[in-house]
């Protein structure tokens, strides 16, 4: 599934959005009643890991600050800098790397249960699937024949065509509706307010490094493509317990977790791909033999996971 960056760039697509009226609906989805977003006014556009949220109002309503607005407040009183803003920039559609997608299918039955607070629900939440996407002002074109031959283009789960003349389309997500965004900020490598001391006790587990990794609770944003990527630059083999590893191990590795992906997210800002040194590689950067194995815990789901013998030596 799209990991951080690539859910930070749908939400800059959104932004543009924020403030106009829905005039026209369309889509594939069975989920929602797709015509219930009709004459709403989209209020709000946030991200929080993996997760897309779009807040709707009626047309009429007020409009209440923006997350954007909202953020850059709490940043001028701290004087902190959001790793998203060069957002301000314009964003083009994301375009498709076959690079840049998971190999497994999206689990199904990892969705987050609809938030349980009071109010009301005009809150929806996207979670995308294996080749989820959000395009601004165009529609997704197949690139390559399906396994029937045809070549038949991806169908939008969700379109919305707003009065000024523009439109969204969503790919491939499941969407319900939410009173608030499900959100941790400091569990968001993505996030000015992450939260490095909570993330270093993760760690420090007796769990194999490369399980910890994808632990949303403490590294929300982090995908298996982060988690090759970093695990390789550190040196560490994946299935390396993180109770036998130094501090310093631990910091270098989630220093290159947080410099990874925000490098990545300003290379989507820019239009550029990603060029991994390991993921789906056959051999890393120094010529050696790359392995590749279904890694994951014991009842839990399994990723795809490669990893260099020689660069990362098992830890006995």
């Amino acid at each position: 599934m799209p990991e951080g960056p690539s859910v930070r760039k749908f939400q800059l697509l959104t932004s543009p959005f924020v403030g106009q009226v829905v005039a026209k609906v369309g889509g594939s989805s069975r989920k929602i009643n797709v015509n219930d977003l009709n004459a709403l006014r989209l209020q709000d556009s946030q991200v929080h890991g993996k997760n897309l949220y779009l807040a709707f109002v009626a047309a009429e309503g007020p409009l209440g600050p923006t997350a954007e607005e909202t953020v850059l407040q709490r940043e001028a009183a701290s004087g902190a800098s959001s790793p998203a803003q060069g957002g301000q920039e314009q964003v083009r559609a994301p375009q498709t790397h076959p690079q840049e997608e998971e190999l497994q299918e999206f689990p199904h039955s990892r969705s987050e249960p609809p938030d349980a607070a009071e109010g009301p629900e005009n809150w929806l939440h996207f979670h995308f699937g294996l080749f989820g996407s959000v395009r601004a002002n165009e529609f997704s074109r197949a690139n390559k024949a399906n396994k029937r031959g045809d070549w038949k283009d991806p169908i939008p789960r969700l379109v919305l065509h707003f009065e000024s003349g523009g439109f969204l389309v969503f790919y491939n997500c499941r969407m319900y509706w939410c009173s608030s965004p499900r959100a941790d900020p400091a569990s968001d490598i993505l996030s000015v307010e992450f939260h490095r001391g909570r993330a270093l006790d993760a760690l420090c587990t007796p769990d194999p490094i490369c399980y910890t990794l994808l632990d949303q609770r403490y590294f929300s944003g982090l995908g298996n493509i982060i988690k090759n990527e970093i695990l390789y630059l550190a040196k560490i083999h994946p299935l390396t317990q993180g109770s036998v590893l130094a501090l310093s191990d631990l910091e270098r590795l989630l220093d290159y977790a947080i410099q990874f992906s925000s490098a990545w997210l300003h290379s989507k800002l820019h239009g550029k791909g990603l060029h991994p040194q390991i993921y789906q590689k056959e051999q890393c950067p120094l010529g050696h033999a790359v392995m590749k194995g279904t890694l994951g815990p014991s009842g839990g789901f399994k990723r795809l996971t490669w990893w260099c013998p020689q660069c990362q030596p098992a830890v006995l």
